[in-house]
């Protein structure tokens, strides 16, 4: 049995690890921290976990955790987990990190997008955990950067298409929608009911969202040189799931019938990667609480142009689904295990 500690356990990404590793036959989660709600028993925080999981919310103490646990999920903000982290590895541990602190292998890169990187020389060891692109990497790693949500979603998207060289890797423009749960779960204005509710709207316009170096850093490595995208996120008004719209200028005229083959030929074997068939279109309703990302390409006949359409749960495998899928690789579980249910709907 592998025992394993969530640090920053009371936030939703930290529930959402809880609630997919209480069903994992492998796993028993021996400790979870919280500053803020430390002393409480989790059940208290999240009334929805009563005896399923009543452990006592501790103090971040890194020594004290590191001896409860073989693997550690740092479910932290930026900054907060690299504190921490080189800690827990000098003691032996294995990481997976749900923050942004180990995404962005150039310091330089990190430094500008959010501040000076208190360990930068972990950052060219830490191994970035997208599976369907960087499984081989995640199985020796020490220290998974867990990938954001929305990279996720665009990446996934795009990783066919870069790879074959089929596109222009200076046209692509994606939108992406995020349900409110993406924002986290302290208070907000911005995400107060009144603020949201029956609202839809862009944030983080221009090229300013911290996801766009960690989205332009993988695209890319698939692409083989340095691009750039035009990236808007917007707020929708839902609790949780992603869905991104993708434009891209093809090298030469393609149909949607040759996308589709080729994705499916991509993904094949993925058991996380639902290429849906032609003339049908991603929902986040039907990923809601699963570990899928649902990917539609297709090709607009009027211009030429090529869409894609990728959902996925934000929540996971834009985070905590993600993190246990990295984590049974690490570990050499099945890779699904504790992830293999469908999603909940309605």
């Amino acid at each position: 049995m592998l025992n394993v500690a969530i640090v920053g356990a009371s936030g939703y990404t930290g529930l959402e690890l809880i609630r997919i590793l209480y069903r994992h036959p492998e796993v028993a989660v021996t400790c979870l921290t919280s500053e803020q709600s430390a002393g409480k028993p989790i059940s208290e925080v999240f009334p929805t976990l009563r005896e399923r999981c009543d452990l006592l919310l501790e103090n971040l103490e890194p020594v004290r955790v590191a001896e409860k646990a073989d693997i550690i999920f740092t479910a932290l903000p930026h900054k907060a987990a690299m504190e921490v982290v080189p800690t827990f590895l000098k003691l032996g541990k294995r990481v997976i990190d749900l923050s942004a602190d180990y995404r962005l292998s150039d310091p330089a890169v990190y430094g500008a997008w959010y501040e000076p990187h208190l360990n930068p020389a972990l950052l060219k060891k830490a191994v970035y955990g997208l599976p369907e692109v960087r499984r081989a990497k995640v199985r020796g790693a020490k220290l998974v950067a867990n990938p954001g949500c929305y990279p996720t979603s665009i990446i996934l998207g795009l990783a066919p298409l870069l790879k074959k060289g089929l596109i222009d890797p200076d046209s692509i423009i994606a939108d992406s929608a995020s349900g409110v749960s993406g924002a986290g779960r302290s208070a907000k204005v911005d995400s107060l009911y009144c603020e949201v509710n029956d609202g839809f709207k862009a944030y983080g316009v221009g090229g300013v969202h911290r996801h766009t170096p960690e989205i332009e850093q993988e695209l890319s490595l698939l692409a083989g040189k340095e691009l750039k995208i035009t990236f808007t996120p917007h707020l929708v008004p839902m609790d949780r799931g992603i869905l991104s719209t993708i434009y891209a200028t093809p090298k030469k005229a393609t149909t949607t019938e040759k996308l589709v083959t080729l994705y499916r030929e991509f993904y094949d074997g993925e058991p996380f990667v639902r290429v849906l068939p032609q003339g049908s279109l991603p929902s986040t309703a039907f990923v809601r609480g699963s570990n899928f990302c649902d990917i539609a390409p297709l090709v607009d006949e009027r211009t030429g142009r090529v869409v894609v359409f990728s959902a996925i749960d934000n929540l996971v495998k834009g985070a905590s689904g993600q993190a246990v899928q990295n984590m049974n690789i690490v570990c050499g579980f099945p890779e699904t295990m504790g992830l293999e249910g469908p999603g909940f709907f309605p």
